[in-house]
């Protein structure tokens, strides 16, 4: 008998405006920042930085959707979009890049793709 995949359950993580939290998170839920978080953030779903959210640390997740501001390493699996009110520092990885007029980037940017391409690239001329 072939038994059914147990339904992945969606939870939802809001620090709220005026909230600050200083340390790592790590949840297999979705993410919602509409305060302040110094520290890492690492999940299996997406986070959202609202307008008014900050996140100073390092972020690895699925897909991420910034609003408000983000300084550190980003590593995002999917897609990072960028919207008009969003003021990212720092290196980024991302596997797609959506970007508003108007948002800001400042740092690295590498897209998964490519990134592979160059290593494949140096180990033939390397070989």
């Amino acid at each position: 008998e072939k038994k059914a995949a147990p339904a992945k359950e969606t939870q939802i993580n809001v620090i709220g405006v005026n909230t600050k939290i200083t340390g790592n998170i790590e949840s297999n839920g979705d993410f919602r920042i509409d305060g302040e978080v110094q520290g890492d953030v690492r999940t299996q779903g997406r986070v959202v930085i609202g307008k008014t959210g900050v996140i100073k640390g390092s972020v690895t997740c699925v897909n991420a959707d910034i609003e408000g501001v983000f300084e550190g390493d980003l590593k995002v699996a999917e897609t990072l979009s960028l919207f008009k009110t969003a003021q990212v520092s720092g290196d980024t990885i991302v596997g797609k890049l959506s970007v508003e007029p108007g948002a800001s980037l400042n740092g690295t940017c590498g897209m998964k793709g490519s990134v592979k391409e160059l290593n494949n690239d140096n180990v033939e001329k390397t070989a």
